[in-house]
């Protein structure tokens, strides 16, 4: 065999990476820098699905929900849902965001922080039953800070929360109405979530603190870390 000409491989070519998942072996997508895929994109699909069947059947098929995404990846998670619930019923649901910057309570403790945007839809949330979305529940404080936040745009007739990871760590008297999946956690431990809005593909990553400080060009490090603490 001339030096020019590539090695045979006795094994044949590599079998391709599963849609959605993790390659053979079990190494992490791309931008996944390291830690264990606790749900993959197809598991992360289903999570929302069965949650938009339990929001319809909790809520009497969706009549006068309003769903808003806490920034940053609570917001496309609650235009996913909204997409799922108007599938199901045949009608558009109302889905918003909700920054609750100006409402933390380490606001103090790191005073440069970048405004996000409230987009809440023209009809209000006087009398609705809001849906707040976000990625991970962890102590509790982020959702205080958005209820906190929710009562100053106006007076909804209930409100509940949807999160796709919860994972335990409570620090508040807070729970969530609906959760994608419950996952168990060491406080050294930090969740990723990757979706393919914000960061060019849909993953939960586990892994351990500075272990996977950066992931994808998607922005997922500050939000997430953020997460780890809130």
């Amino acid at each position: 065999m001339h030096a020019s000409e590539p090695a045979s491989d006795p094994a044949g070519p590599a079998p391709p990476a599963p849609p959605g998942g993790a390659p053979p072996g079990g190494a992490p997508p791309a931008g996944a820098s390291a830690g264990k895929i606790v749900l993959a994109e197809s598991e992360i699909r289903r999570a929302l699905t069965r949650i938009a069947h339990e929001i319809l059947e909790r809520t009497d098929g969706g009549a006068n929900v309003v769903l808003l995404g806490i920034p940053t990846r609570g917001v496309p998670l609650a235009r996913r849902l909204a997409e799922r619930l108007a599938q199901v019923e045949g009608h558009p649901t109302l889905a918003g965001s909700l920054d609750i910057t100006m409402y933390r309570d380490d606001l103090r403790m790191r005073p440069a922080r970048a405004l996000g945007h409230t987009d809440v839809p023209p009809s209000g949330i006087d009398g609705k039953l809001v849906v707040l979305v976000d990625d991970v529940l962890y102590s509790g404080r982020t959702v205080r800070a958005a209820l906190d936040a929710l009562g100053d745009l106006g007076r909804p007739r209930a409100v509940q929360l949807a999160v796709l990871v919860d994972r335990g760590h409570r620090e508040l008297p807070i729970r969530a109405d609906y959760v994608g999946k419950n996952l168990p956690t060491s406080q050294r431990e930090v969740v990723k979530v990757l979706l393919e809005e914000t960061d060019g593909q849909d993953a939960v990553i586990l892994g351990e603190t500075g272990a996977t400080s950066t992931v994808s060009a998607g922005g997922a490090g500050a939000d997430s870390e953020s997460k780890a603490r809130a």
